[in-house]
């Protein structure tokens, strides 16, 4: 029944044609730009089982240290299940907060999960609060979580779609990828943990079970009514996929996995927009339309990011795509690209496949961090300056032919007219001598 359920991403013109799996919800989402490349009900409301560790590691690095030390309360251990996944911490034990991040992801420890969320936020509860409130931030919609580790619980429940985000900023970080990526990690005794033992990944790419070039990182999850749940990220080809599948049966969580990667990989490309699309670049005035330009025209002020990607399949060229100026940037826009001023929508046939930014030419592809050659852009309006320059012409024009008007009344003598004059001057006091009679 599962593999008959119709696949979105299907209905989409022109389109690669997706593989029908036994999951009841899967999405392949290309993570540098957000694409969606495969979509089979990802917006479906289902248990994540223990992929909910994701969100809770990801709220460990954003809000602790990676030294810090997580002791174990009384409820952090005692709160879970005997039978559920844990690495045997007992109260009053601690490690560091990176141990605790291979605990999370590899051994899938519930206690874990629990001491990570009292140390960050004091408790378990007001921990929870914080991963619903980050998963608004991050834009999902048909997610609430009510535990920490994904224990079973009726209104503890995602989507997959919304689980693509959240694992969206899980593998853009580099310290998560590499402990998600981690097949075997031990633990050595402390003083503060007197046990030596190694963890072991039981997610197949992972391990090395099942072999697959580019893999990022990922985590596995199970309970009886979530069924296998999986999140695997792989990265090649310049495309960086994040594939998730929502209430499968095992093994078929990693043999769906690999065919949805490979469609992925097999299907689409990676384009750069600005060393791509010429249609209006650099020259079209409605597009780059500024009050601050130049001629009434910004193109040589204003340019697209220079690492700007949108995914296409591969049979397809960017002057199949349609594009649409947006000038709504969101506050999360802003604070990863403050140069910008406008967003550059793509679409092929109506699906969404990435966004560019325009942005100040000489803070066009800047790093976000970065926002000081766009402080220092001066902008110079020509036909200003012409006006100004054309107005100052004519009023000295204007000064020039009254002064000639006032002064056209008077005698003026040139040194030459002097001359004359002394030499007259002279004759005529000589010849006056002349004619005395003495």
């Amino acid at each position: 029944m599962r593999k008959e359920l119709p696949i979105q991403s299907n209905e989409i013109s022109s389109w690669p044609h997706g593989p029908e799996i036994t999951a009841e919800a899967a999405i392949v989402m290309e993570a540098g730009t957000g694409t969606i490349l495969y979509a089979k009900n990802i917006n479906e409301e289902l248990y994540p089982a223990s992929t909910t560790k994701i969100m809770t590691c990801l709220l460990a690095v954003e809000n602790a240290g990676l030294a810090d030390e997580i002791t174990f309360s009384n409820e952090a251990v005692f709160s879970v299940p005997q039978g559920g996944s844990n690495i045997g911490m007992d109260v009053g034990q601690s490690i560091t907060l990176e141990q605790a991040l291979y605990g999370i992801m590899v051994g899938s420890a519930n206690e874990v999960a629990n001491a990570v969320a009292e140390h960050v936020s004091g408790s378990i509860s007001a921990f929870v609060d914080l991963m619903n409130k980050r998963a608004k931030e991050l834009g999902c919609t048909n997610t609430h979580f009510s535990n920490t580790n994904g224990l079973q619980a009726d209104d503890h429940y995602t989507s997959v779609y919304d689980l693509a985000l959240i694992s969206k900023a899980f593998f853009s970080n580099e310290l998560l990828c590499k402990v998600g990526n981690t097949a075997r990690y031990h633990f050595t005794a402390s003083d503060n943990q007197p046990d030596d033992f190694y963890l072991n990944n039981k997610h197949k790419l992972i391990s090395g079970e099942m072999s697959y070039e580019g893999i990022v990182g990922g985590k596995t999850g199970y309970t009886d009514l979530a069924r296998e749940t999986l999140v695997t990220c792989a990265e090649k080809d310049g495309l960086k996929l994040i594939c998730i599948v929502f209430m499968e049966e095992s093994p078929s969580q990693f043999t769906d996995t690999v065919t949805l990667l490979n469609y992925g990989f097999n299907n689409f490309k990676s384009i750069n927009v600005a060393d791509s699309d010429t249609r209006y670049m650099p020259d079209d005035s409605l597009f780059f339309e500024s009050d601050n330009d130049v001629f009434g025209r910004s193109g040589t002020i204003l340019k697209l990011g220079k690492s700007d990607q949108i995914i296409i399949p591969k049979t397809s060229t960017i002057e199949d795509t349609d594009y649409e100026i947006q000038y709504d940037l969101t506050d999360s826009e802003k604070s990863q690209f403050p140069t910008a001023i406008a967003r550059v929508a793509y679409s092929f046939n109506g699906a969404p496949i990435g966004n560019a930014y325009v942005c100040y030419s000489s803070a066009a592809g800047i790093n976000s961090a970065d926002s000081s050659a766009a402080d220092k852009t001066i902008f110079i309006n020509v036909r200003i300056l012409l006006a100004i320059a054309i107005a100052i012409l004519i009023l000295a024009t204007i000064i020039g032919s009254i002064t000639a008007a006032a002064v056209s009344g008077k005698k003026i003598y040139s040194k030459y007219d002097k001359v004359r004059y002394n030499r007259r001057k002279k004759e005529y006091r000589r010849t006056k001598f002349k004619s005395k009679k003495f």
